[in-house]
């Protein structure tokens, strides 16, 4: 464990001599993408031709298979097996882990004849060819006898009980606090169920060697997928080669491995060739997790001049009935505000509905659609900004455990956004700009998101024509990882981007957490500058004891990197001439990276503020968002570009939560009404107008030894509540329950008389 005190020895990140450290920087992997050359794990060419697998999906939400007939299956051509639960090869009973340090357990498909929601994988059919699979698929005849799904959420409040291992967190006496304020607000959000949309679905390519399994999927975390499938299939971890080079977008949803990675790899050991699986469009809806939807009652009592006496929110989501997945949309609103009297909590219902999972920002996504619209509409009833609102309520320490702040930059956040965004030509009365047939109107919100940094390791070679590789377990589901890591090991060696390589998604490879949670590139980099400073030491000190160097009698500690030469006052020669001469096989060295000891003393944030304008037709009650602005505060910035495209990549998600994105179940049938994107809605081009992120320059050296933090959920923290408030702030109609559609604005803006 190393402490933040080790973390503030000069490094050559925070000197950045060569100037790498945020530059926006080219994406490392982008000519690969653009020419064909970076595949996806379905993409990827196997040793021999493939076999094609199919999933077959349960057409009812729960109940019992009680017939099975595949005999047409089985006879159809290029057919080459057909499995269901009473047929395929055995697997350990979920869970189980046969290596009790396996970061994963057995994750069986087909396991029984128990459906428990609609879409679970119940049969699979593998064949020559896709076409051959997918018409063999459909003539795989399943009965039923099912049960009566359970999934209307908002009429089962009655069965929410506390989630596994929680409690309500409360501090002073919020009742007493809120019954005492001199203005009070108490209303409720809804929020509904999203989906992942990834440009890649899930999918899998699988075959073995001997006893190894070769797998190569799209999934986030690599160590947990490995040691997962190693489980299910009863070998040894180190049995098992996951890769997962390139991810064509994770967003939390493939934070884990499906039935489509356990089928290719049993697939492909019983007909000893390689198979391919993959979800299709409709599958992906209902056969990997989603964001659940959400009820949020938001309590706030304040005084006459704004500071916040009593707040509270309450979160009640569900989960799958096996599941125990909580939305943890209450959470974030600990840190945010200052308040003596403090409740929050969360209720979890449990119903036949798919699996419930982490999604972009879980918890801040849903929450401050509640939160900073309930703050917008506090401050109309004071009469108040509502930046002057927040700002009266920013807390000297963290409210809730009364740590310091690593750092906090919040109120600049929205101060300068309100400068950059024109915020002083709001006008506070609703309605009273127009532009043409349109109602125009300017809002707010804050953003905040957790920071993290989790163990990790990485290794750096050198080689005799003085080219860096870094390797590490590492994934990029297009959010710029292969690009920071590049960029960290070109400053720290002193090399051109070009001279390094960078190799990631592989299970032999130094092990790192995996993309997700916004701790990616504070965790890998920190792990990679360990490595960097390591290879750094060992040139070094060959240089000094090579007689023939140059350098040959000087102090390691004062040779310098940069420009591809290794150099001591006046003396230099070539990184390459050096380790050609001195070391021909080259140099490989590892480091690592733990939380600090005394990471826990300080609460570690990161923040922004959303500016948003837009447009509502009173007639049709179309919305449409002019211009949008944010502002963020998150450490030290590796790229400005892959940042920047991170941050605008989640205040784009926030419009969608605002405007458009949302699913419903069925509740005769249990399934979900949108099962592809035809009819499943998400925010494009056209949707959004002008769009601008803004980093505000930030160390904040109690994070990690770069001072950096994330950026991948901060973007969606917040975004959609500004654009909510922008549409009060045009029309004067609120609504609490998204997305807001034009049905639900339209009665509002009649009884305005628009």
């Amino acid at each position: 464990m190393s402490s933040v005190q080790d973390w503030e020895a000069p490094n050559p990140v925070k000197d950045n001599r060569s100037g790498l450290i945020g530059k926006g920087v080219d994406r490392y992997e982008g000519p690969l993408k653009v020419t064909g050359a970076a595949p996806y794990a379905y993409e990827v060419t196997p040793p021999s031709p493939p076999a094609y697998g199919v999933m077959v999906g349960a057409e009812i939400a729960t109940g019992r298979i009680t017939g099975v007939d595949t005999v047409e299956a089985e006879a159809a051509p290029g057919v080459l097996a057909v499995w269901t639960h009473r047929n395929v090869p055995a697997q350990p009973p979920r869970g189980t882990k046969a290596h009790p340090r396996s970061t994963s357990g057995s994750r069986p498909a087909l396991e029984s004849d128990r459906v428990t929601y609609f879409g679970q994988p119940v049969a699979f059919v593998v064949a020559d060819t896709l076409e051959n699979a997918t018409a063999a698929a459909k003539l795989v005849r399943l009965t039923y006898t099912a049960a009566d799904p359970d999934v209307d959420f908002p009429h089962r409040l009655d069965a929410a009980g506390m989630p596994p291992g929680e409690q309500d967190t409360e501090i002073g006496d919020f009742e007493a606090g809120f019954a005492a304020s001199d203005v009070k607000l108490d209303e409720t959000w809804t929020t509904p169920i999203q989906n992942h949309c990834q440009m890649e679905p899930c999918a899998s390519v699988a075959w073995w060697e001997g006893g190894k399994c070769i797998a190569h999927t799209s999934v986030q975390m690599v160590k947990p997928a490995q040691h997962g499938l190693a489980e299910t299939l009863g070998i040894g971890r180190d049995d098992v080669h996951l890769l997962t080079r390139y991810i064509g977008g994770g967003f939390g949803g493939k934070g884990q491995t499906y039935d489509d990675l356990t089928l290719a790899a049993l697939a492909a050991r019983a007909l000893g060739r390689p198979v391919k699986v993959a979800f299709t469009r409709q599958q992906m809806m209902h056969g990997t997790i989603h964001r659940p939807a959400t009820i949020q009652r938001v309590r706030l009592g304040a005084g006459a001049d704004g500071r916040l006496n009593a707040m509270s929110l309450m979160t009640w989501t569900h989960c799958q009935r096996d599941g125990a997945f909580t939305e943890h949309a209450s959470n974030f609103a600990r840190n945010l505000y200052a308040a003596p009297n403090r409740l929050t909590g969360h209720r979890l219902v449990k119903l036949d509905l798919p699996h419930a999972g982490a999604m972009r920002a879980p918890g801040e996504a849903s929450g401050t659609l509640s939160l900073e619209c309930a703050m917008d509409e506090l401050a109309e009833k004071l009469g108040l900004d509502p930046i002057e609102l927040r700002i009266r309520n920013e807390p000297e320490v963290d409210p809730e455990n009364g740590r310091p702040f690593s750092m906090r930059q919040l109120v600049r956040c929205m101060k300068e956004g309100a400068q950059l965004f024109g915020w002083d030509r709001r006008l506070p009365t609703p309605g009273q700009v127009r532009d043409g047939r349109w109602l125009v109107g300017l809002g707010m919100a804050a953003a905040i998101r957790g920071n993290f940094l989790l163990p990790a390791k990485c290794s750096f070679s050198v080689d005799a024509d003085g080219v860096i590789t870094v390797r590490q377990g590492m994934t990029d589901i297009g959010t710029g990882t292969y690009t920071v890591l590049a960029q960290i090991a070109a400053e720290t060696l002193g090399v051109p981007l070009g001279k390094v390589v960078v190799e990631i998604g592989d299970s032999e490879l130094p092990p790192a957490p995996g993309s997700g949670g916004q701790f990616g590139a504070a965790t890998a980099g920190s792990a990679a500058l360990a490595a960097g400073m390591n290879l750094r030491q060992a040139i070094a000190e060959l240089a000094v004891a090579d007689p023939g160097s140059p350098l040959h009698g000087g102090d390691p500690n004062a040779v310098t990197f940069q420009d591809g030469v290794v150099a001591l006052e006046n003396r230099s020669e070539t990184l390459a001439e050096l380790v050609r001469r001195a070391a021909p096989a080259g140099l490989t060295v590892e480091g690592e990276i733990r939380p600090a000891q005394d990471a826990q003393k300080w609460s570690q944030q990161t923040y922004g503020a959303h500016f948003c304008e837009v447009g509502v037709d009173p007639v049709s009650g179309e919305v449409r968002v002019r211009r949008m602005l944010g502002v963020f505060a998150a450490g030290r910035i590796l790229n400005a570009k892959t940042a920047r495209s991170q941050l605008t990549g989640g205040m784009i998600w926030g419009v969608a939560s605002a405007l458009h994105e949302g699913n419903a179940p069925d509740l005769r049938y249990g399934s979900l009404l949108g099962q592809d994107l035809g009819n499943y809605l998400v925010t494009v081009q056209a949707d959004v107008g002008e769009l601008d992120a803004i980093m505000l320059d930030e160390v904040d050296d109690k994070a990690n030894p770069m001072g950096i933090k994330g950026v991948g959920e901060l973007g969606n923290s917040g975004a959609g509540a500004a654009v909510a408030n922008a549409i009060y702030n045009a029309c004067g109609v609120r609504v609490r329950d998204y997305p807001i559609t034009p049905d639900k604005l339209l009665p509002g803006l009649i009884a305005k008389g628009w």
